[in-house]
């Protein structure tokens, strides 16, 4: 076997990267559009590609649907900004000082695998409807990528690199600042990046079991109960989450990468 056959295969370019994806969304819509076309699958259930997308582009200019799309925006970059404020710093406690991590790991692990949704009557209860139960749980649901990339980087820092801080008399807190934080960073902002995500499908997913008030969710639980159901309507939305969804993460990347090419560098990744 030549040297050649093992070399490693050159990544595909940016531009090579995004064809494939635009390439892989396109025919998805086409089989869409296929099933409902020829009847395969009804198109009362499954409205064809160009139905949703058509309908998405004028519910963009619906003053109303903006407003929902804005409600559950807000409550979503609240929530996941106030879960980063909580988690990081909870994070570099937990990972800095083994036993608060020891002390706390039977409750943390308790807690993380409730699902947020489960707990909306229960907040519901305790602080009453409306955008606080939102942006709530979405804290609680977003904040577990974070934390857990957080105590993840800190486990991964150079030993070497602290303890020759600490020959030169810096203490705790200063190693912590200019070494373990910057060398975190990279797997902080990837937590950052997955609780983007968790915290989108809470609001949306909140505001559908809670069927009242303004938001996405909120749009969809009534054209889902509608009679008929307005399917349309509903994927419709679903196709600006989805949306959404993808700029956020696709924006968040493009920033770490540019952030953190020492990283990517030493994982032998490109941009």
């Amino acid at each position: 076997m030549s040297a050649q056959t093992l070399a490693p295969a050159r990544p595909a370019s940016a531009a090579t990267r995004w064809s494939r994806r635009a390439g892989g969304a396109l025919a998805f819509a086409a089989l869409i559009e296929l099933l409902s076309r020829t009847g395969l699958v009804d198109p009362e259930t499954l409205p064809p590609a160009t139905a949703i997308l058509g309908r998405a582009a004028t519910l963009m200019a619906d003053p109303a649907f903006r407003a929902h799309a804005l409600t559950s925006l807000l409550a979503w970059a609240a929530g996941l900004g106030l879960a980063a404020v909580i988690a990081v710093p909870l994070g570099l406690l937990l990972g800095s000082v083994p036993i608060v991590d020891a002390a706390t790991r039977s409750v943390v692990e308790f807690l993380r695998p409730i699902p947020s949704v489960a707990l909306i009557p229960l907040v519901s209860l305790l602080i009453g409807t409306g955008l606080q139960v939102r942006v709530t749980l979405a804290v609680y649901a977003s904040l577990w990528p974070i934390l857990y990339n957080t105590m993840y980087g800190l486990r991964g820092v150079d030993p070497l690199a602290k303890e020759s801080l600490r020959s030169y008399g810096f203490g705790p807190l200063a190693v912590l600042m200019r070494v373990s934080l910057p060398s975190s960073a990279p797997f902080i902002t990837t937590g950052f990046r997955l609780a983007a995500g968790v915290a989108l499908i809470l609001i949306v997913s909140t505001e559908i079991v809670a069927g009242r008030g303004e938001g996405i969710g909120v749009f969809i639980f009534f054209a889902g109960i509608a009679v008929p159901a307005r399917m349309t309507d509903i994927l419709a939305a679903v196709f600006w989450v989805g949306l959404f969804g993808v700029l956020v993460n696709a924006l968040l990347v493009a920033a770490e990468q540019r952030a953190f090419r020492w990283h990517h560098a030493r994982l032998g990744e490109t941009a």
